[in-house]
């Protein structure tokens, strides 16, 4: 099923983290009022890292509905999903974390492979409870949040896909995808040695809550953020390949893809009819699938997009809310 939705705010961005921030406790801002993701606080995955996550309450009438828990695209930190999370958290318990090696979490002295960080994410929500939880990927994060549902679908009330990455996407494999990495993986991380790299996410920065803003600005740019984002990368291939010859598998889990309807740097015109083209053909795989397009929305989903996003959450919700009272 394809539907055309609402606007949203500006551009968004990736982010990362210098090691010596606080990792735990009450956030505030500088004013001293609570921090508009949440409170601060630290899990530890399975070998004993920590990834340092947000968690925003909320009310007393959301106690039942899912926790929504949600997962960014490459070398992205928790600070992009700002406005997201403030639409939709009058409805729903919100958490925003931090990959390994980004934002406010330390380094992985592992292999960032997509199985390693879906491994993670899992660790993520056993330290948060039992769920349910609805999961929300974009980009990167999206096959990353389907195989870490996959691996415990009866914890899972639903999965929100933003603009995702598709194995199904034949360009994502050609030599070109690689040529194109490696030009931005070097243009990244020169912008960043020199303190550049934020300047070229100023919209993305204005368009965030300014306690978000500030810790996508310190957090966000740095060459220990671009360090990981080049670890994420080494193993697109093989992660790619491994989703095409095993999709992970979702038969009752409510999911929703959505597709950005503008193009952006580095998604012209043919490579957003391909990536559109891929998500309605992974909807279509999902027995409870569902495609949307955000007309005004670019790849950048959060921030340009974060209505449509939080209007597809909102529908899971009430979703996981109906089948309760029915079951």
């Amino acid at each position: 099923m394809r539907k055309r939705l609402g606007r949203g705010g500006e551009r968004a961005a990736r982010g990362a983290a210098p090691a010596g921030r606080s990792t735990g406790g009450p956030a505030a801002t500088a004013g001293g009022g609570p921090h508009s993701q949440g409170n601060a606080a630290v899990a530890t995955t399975r070998d004993g890292r920590k990834l340092f996550h947000m968690r925003r309450a909320g009310p007393d009438s959301a106690a039942t509905a899912p926790t929504v828990v949600f997962e960014g695209g490459l070398a992205a930190s928790r600070s992009y999903w700002a406005l997201v999370q403030s639409a939709v958290a009058a409805r729903a318990t919100t958490v925003v974390y931090d990959r390994s090696g980004l934002g406010r979490s330390p380094r992985d002295p592992g292999a960032r492979t997509l199985g390693r960080m879906a491994g993670d994410l899992a660790d993520l929500l056993g330290h948060l409870g039992p769920g349910p939880f609805l999961l929300v990927g974009h980009s990167w994060g999206g096959p990353l949040v389907r195989l870490t549902a996959a691996a415990a679908p009866e914890r899972i009330a639903g999965v929100v896909l933003a603009d995702p990455t598709d194995e199904s996407c034949d360009l994502l494999l050609e030599p070109s995808m690689r040529r194109q990495e490696r030009i931005g993986q070097l243009v990244s991380s020169g912008l960043a040695h020199v303190g550049l790299l934020a300047h070229a996410y100023r919209e993305v920065l204005a368009a965030l809550p300014s306690d978000a803003a500030a810790d996508m600005r310190e957090e966000g740019f740095t060459v220990r953020a671009m360090r990981t984002r080049a670890a994420e990368l080494v193993s697109v291939v093989a992660d790619l390949t491994a989703l095409r010859e095993s999709p992970p598998h979702l038969a009752d889990v409510p999911v929703t893809v959505i597709s950005a309807g503008r193009t952006s740097v580095g998604m012209n015109a043919r490579v957003r009819e391909l990536a559109t083209a891929s998500h309605a053909h992974r909807a279509a795989r999902y027995p409870r699938g569902r495609h949307v397009i955000g007309p005004q929305a670019d790849h950048m989903m959060p921030v340009t997009g974060p209505d449509v996003i939080a209007a597809e959450i909102l529908r899971l919700i009430d979703g996981a809310a109906g089948a309760e009272e029915s079951g």
